[in-house]
């Protein structure tokens, strides 16, 4: 604030110091810099993936070490990812009120606790679970901040797409670490996450195109006119739900999430075709933020889908061939 604005204040308001961080405040902007929101859609897809590795439900102490140990690594990605951002998110809209660029958390702390949740992460997982799940872990972290935040992000609208493949890892972590090993399932599951993320991101990126430019970060958008957006929204749909039909016949999926699978998918093309078809008609309420909530719910049904197969096929149905 310069000195004319601040000697334009009343002389009661300029007099007023800041009010002092509570301790319930700091708290809550350490919280708030791991992202909360994101990391409960990781959830999402880390235990239905281990339902199915179990073929049931998992070893309690394996499904919590990962649960805590899968928390703590996306909270201290995230956090990494806040701090080294701040510049960018001081100048969007959206995101000016985060912690770092507000202030409430500084650069050496914000380190500091990425840092700690991430070795914690790592150490939980190695401990609790076993050594393949925690250098999984570690290579999602790293992949996050090196790969998408600090390479990806500010140099090509292909950002979101490759930087997503972090975002995926979990379905990795949760089947290595109750069953020691990878296979061919869970690289379906993180190959759906991975086409998934794109027609989920990008309407965001539509909303929010104005803030992404003036920060200069080129997603797609950017770059490109809606309507080449669009194109890319609907491939990557359809690549998306083959790929979640693909899971069938290498898991062995019953009926059940056969069925859950189709209709979802159904509905999801549905709603980026109206979108698309809102673009190419020259609406003025584009309205894309529709297909960015349903891609939410379209995740989590699917791997819920995937976290009941085992229970309910045990009972009506065998699998599928």
């Amino acid at each position: 604030m310069s000195s004319t604005e601040e000697s334009a204040r009343p002389a009661s308001e300029a007099s007023i110091p800041p009010s002092p961080a509570t301790l319930g405040s700091v708290i809550a902007a350490y919280v708030a810099v791991t992202k909360p929101r994101i990391i409960e859609l990781l959830l999402v897809t880390t235990v239905p993936t281990m339902i199915l590795a179990a073929g049931g439900w998992p070893p309690l102490g394996v499904g919590a070490a990962v649960l805590v140990g899968g928390t703590l690594a996306a909270a201290g990605a995230n956090t990494f990812n806040s701090v080294y951002d701040r510049d960018i998110d001081s100048v969007m809209a959206r995101t000016q009120h985060r912690p770092v660029p507000s202030g409430r958390v500084g650069v050496r702390g914000g380190l500091a606790w990425a840092t700690a949740l991430s070795v914690a992460s790592a150490v939980i997982l190695a401990v609790f679970a076993n050594v393949l799940s925690a250098v999984l872990a570690v290579v999602a972290i790293a992949f996050y901040v090196l790969g998408y935040t600090m390479l990806l992000k500010r140099r090509t609208p292909q950002n979101i797409v490759w930087g997503g493949a972090a975002g995926c890892m979990p379905v990795l972590i949760a089947w290595a670490a109750v069953t020691g090993s990878l296979s061919w399932t869970p690289v379906v599951l993180f190959l759906v996450i991975f086409l998934w993320t794109p027609p989920h991101y990008w309407p965001l990126s539509l909303r929010y195109r104005e803030d992404y430019a003036a920060a200069g970060v080129p997603m797609l958008p950017v770059v490109t006119d809606a309507r080449g957006v669009l194109r890319q929204i609907v491939a990557y749909s359809w690549a998306m739900v083959a790929m979640s039909l693909v899971l069938i016949p290498v898991a062995s999926m019953s009926w059940v999430y056969s069925a859950v699978a189709l209709i979802l998918g159904a509905l999801f093309l549905i709603e980026a075709y109206r979108l698309r078809s809102r673009v190419l008609s020259g609406q003025d309420e584009v309205r894309p933020m529709r297909l960015f909530h349903w891609s939410i719910s379209y995740l989590a049904l699917l791997f819920l889908a995937v976290a009941l197969d085992p229970f309910i096929a045990r009972y009506i149905g065998g699998p599928v061939g």
